[in-house]
């Protein structure tokens, strides 16, 4: 933990270190520590937060078109700096596929999500005939818990006109995020965005986009995979949860984390590195920032501001 001027919190979650500067500005540095099943594996994946915070950098900056964003510099490669907004308490999820949650819901006869009509006759990662929005509560501990549009509005967790923006904005980002996508190859299948408010305008915050908050399917061979009811091949972190099923853990209780090898840590960090140069369409540059320099860094760049 670095301790930096003007520094008035200091947040530690699963993956990401948040500094609170001046309460006006965010310091947010993403580690290489890596969750899956709600619990912070052993070992750190080396360079995956310089995937996450650069892919996340590229997609606010290409979106700042469709809705003002929290992101002001990435001074280093794991580090960004911006704007502290007052946070909304619902994640807007975007789904632009039958999977994951919808599927399992689905699966089990339901025909609602989040108060909204799932159609007839679907299978498992159909494209929806348009992408749906099933919002959850954002929980600082546990699971975050499905909620619907007008749970939402009645409950007054966020005003009608404001969410009725959120979900424009939210459809817009996904479009975006779609178009994108389809250049590299890819289908964004499904994904969530934060927002909160700064000066009374509506701000996309915290990241887009990235492995760890979006599934990606490739589109090669997607139509040929559904036809024969095969699964898809999918480009997200579902690796490493695959990885540890495999090997007897889900993050139940009484279950032990598989040990992991260097051999198991290195093909880990070498698919985070595939995956920033397919999503992001670019050579990966590894840098080595030490702890010393990482802290000089963020000071200058916050001097700037």
């Amino acid at each position: 933990m670095m301790q930096l001027a003007g520094q008035t919190n200091f947040y530690k979650g699963k993956v990401r270190d948040v500094y609170t500067i001046n309460d006006k500005y965010l310091v947010m540095v993403v580690s290489d520590r890596i969750s899956a099943f709600d619990v912070v594996l052993p070992k750190p994946i080396p360079y995956k937060g310089h995937v996450l915070n650069q892919i996340a950098a590229i997609f606010l900056e290409a979106t700042r078109d469709i809705v003002p964003n929290w992101l002001i510099s990435t001074p280093l490669p794991n580090a960004a700096i911006g704007y502290k907004c007052q946070t909304y308490p619902v994640e807007m999820v975007v789904r632009g596929n039958l999977t994951g949650h919808a599927w399992r819901t689905y699966k089990s006869g339901a025909r609602k999500l989040c108060g909204v009509v799932l159609p007839e006759g679907m299978k498992e990662n159909d494209f929806f005939p348009t992408p749906i929005i099933t919002p959850t509560t954002k929980a600082h501990e546990g699971h975050d818990e499905d909620i619907s549009r007008e749970e939402i509005i009645s409950s007054g967790l966020i005003p009608e006109a404001e969410y009725v923006q959120l979900e424009k904005y939210a459809l817009a980002l996904f479009q975006r995020g779609c178009d994108m996508a389809k250049d590299r190859g890819l289908i964004l299948v499904d994904t969530k965005y934060e927002f909160g408010k700064l000066n009374d305008t509506i701000h996309l915050i915290d990241e887009i986009h990235t492995p760890d908050s979006s599934r990606y399917f490739y589109a090669e061979g997607y139509e040929e995979r559904q036809r024969k009811g095969e699964p898809q091949k999918q480009l997200s972190k579902e690796f490493v949860r695959e990885w540890l099923m495999e090997n007897g853990f889900q993050g139940k209780e009484g279950q032990q984390i598989p040990e992991m090898t260097e051999e198991v840590v290195g093909r880990i960090s070498e698919r985070y590195i595939e995956l920033f140069e397919v999503v992001a369409g670019r050579t990966f540059q590894k840098h080595d920032v030490n702890y010393a320099d990482q802290q000089r860094k963020i000071e200058e760049a916050l001097a700037q501001l």
